[in-house]
């Protein structure tokens, strides 16, 4: 095994999940759960990445009982009889040697950027803002916000009764979870409203406080965070690290045991007016403020970050040489590959045998394909 290899695919205790190596399949929305529901496709797509070497798999988003949960038509629902498709996944992971975790959802009053569609019931978010001065959809009531809870707290207790090995809970990007971090879409006035970022955090660590309560201790539970939302690639919900400290410290006492922390390129600096332009990145800063363990993300293995996508553009394969002097100086704790994983199943393992020159391009075409 090349020293390459041995950074990245030390194994990775948390909790009671065990992770061969320290690669994740980033959640990627995929459409192709017709009416909700995965079936056939779904096990061998996700068994063939864990095949090709990758550690942990965490699902695309899937949607919590809730009306108007998701944005989409074919998105995984996690919820009544929809929940019967997901063990031959969980199985068919297992089988190949990987963990996996589903990453539960809650689309709040974001449109899809794919299909023209609206759900059946109004969409619902903190203030009824889909970003800041733009109405859309109806705020919460206080009923709405303990169902939501709810949902998220049965999804959890779900996912760990089918056998998956963690959770992720879905706090970025502009969806529900992070309407209520960001005072542009939260305008409420109550506990879960306010004025910094410790209040507004309060929504997200209540469903944290009631995961953690029903699945037990040592069940992982993930929450994905990001800085950024698709409503506005430019937002920052904090300028400093005592503001991000409000932000992430809280929900990690509420019950979180990673941070996934989401952003565009991993490789750039959080605060370069801080520790310079080679400084840590979003990953790099959480877990050095909360203490707990971080996943990074962001245009791994690739020339070009997510938005060239919807142009149409090709990602061609990158050097990692960044990403291992991050791992070396124990940074973050795992990565997770995104894109890369949809072209090119065997990531992993080409990785770790140093078949650079086997790389499969990323294009967007690849998205109408699920293989």
């Amino acid at each position: 095994m090349t020293a390459l290899a041995d950074i990245l695919f030390r194994p990775l205790q948390v909790g009671s999940m065990t992770v061969k190596n320290r690669i994740a399949m980033a959640p990627m929305t995929r459409g192709f759960a017709m009416g909700g529901d995965v079936g056939q496709p779904h096990v061998d797509y996700y068994r063939r990445r864990a095949e090709g070497g990758t550690g942990l798999l965490i699902t695309e988003g899937v949607v919590v009982d809730r009306p108007a949960s998701r944005n989409e038509p074919n998105v995984p629902k996690f919820y009544g009889s929809s929940l019967d498709g997901w063990k031959p996944v969980v199985d068919a992971v297992h089988g190949a040697g990987s963990a996996i975790a589903p990453q539960i959802w809650h689309t709040g009053a974001v449109r899809s950027s794919t299909h023209d569609w609206e759900p059946e019931s109004p969409v619902e978010s903190p203030s009824g803002l889909i970003a800041p001065e733009k109405p859309r959809g109806m705020a919460m009531s206080d009923e709405a916000v303990a169902d939501t809870v709810a949902a998220f707290t049965k999804a959890a207790a779900d996912s760990k009764r089918l056998g998956f090995d963690c959770v992720e809970v879905h706090g970025a990007h502009g969806y529900l979870i992070d309407q209520f971090f960001w005072d542009g879409t939260n305008r409420r006035s109550d506990t879960y409203g306010g004025s910094t970022m410790r209040e507004r955090s309060r929504f997200a660590a209540e469903i944290v406080r009631e995961i953690r309560a029903a699945v037990g201790p040592d069940y992982p539970l993930i929450l994905r965070v990001s800085q950024w939302k698709q409503q506005d690639y430019r937002i920052r919900l904090t300028q400093s690290p005592e503001g991000m400290s409000d932000w992430l410290v809280p929900l990690v006492e509420a019950g979180v045991d990673v941070l996934h922390c989401s952003q565009r390129r991993f490789w750039e600096p959080e605060f370069p007016e801080i520790d310079g332009e080679q400084g840590l990145n979003f990953a790099g800063w959480a877990k050095k403020l909360t203490g707990a363990l971080t996943i990074s993300v962001g245009s791994v293995g690739l020339k070009g970050d997510f938005l060239g996508v919807f142009k149409g553009q090709i990602s061609e394969p990158a050097s990692i040489d960044g990403l291992v002097e991050r791992m070396e100086r124990e940074e973050f704790d795992m990565i997770a590959v995104g894109r890369a994983l949809i072209t090119d199943p065997d990531w992993a393992l080409k990785t770790k045998e140093a078949r650079f020159g086997e790389m499969i391009p990323f294009v967007s075409d690849a998205l109408g394909e699920f293989v």
